[in-house]
């Protein structure tokens, strides 16, 4: 479970590489072109990696825990 914060890359990975690869601006995501699109779309992924994160941290796991106990 330690590794789980590496999740926190693909965020990251998305946002700076995919405009890389792929930079067009005639192709449509949801009416947008598709470098803003690609982007709406990585900061609403971000939004769902980080509460997986914060989801299945054990250290608020252990915390919530040792509040639960008092």
């Amino acid at each position: 479970m330690k590794h789980i914060g590496y999740l926190a890359i693909l965020p990251i990975l998305g946002l700076l590489l995919g405009p890389v690869i792929h930079n067009s601006a005639t192709p449509f995501i949801l009416g947008l072109p598709f470098l803003l699109g690609w982007m709406v779309i990585w900061v609403v992924l971000t939004s769902v990696t980080m509460a997986i994160i914060y989801a299945l941290d054990p250290a608020r796991a252990a915390s919530k825990a040792e509040i639960n106990r008092r």
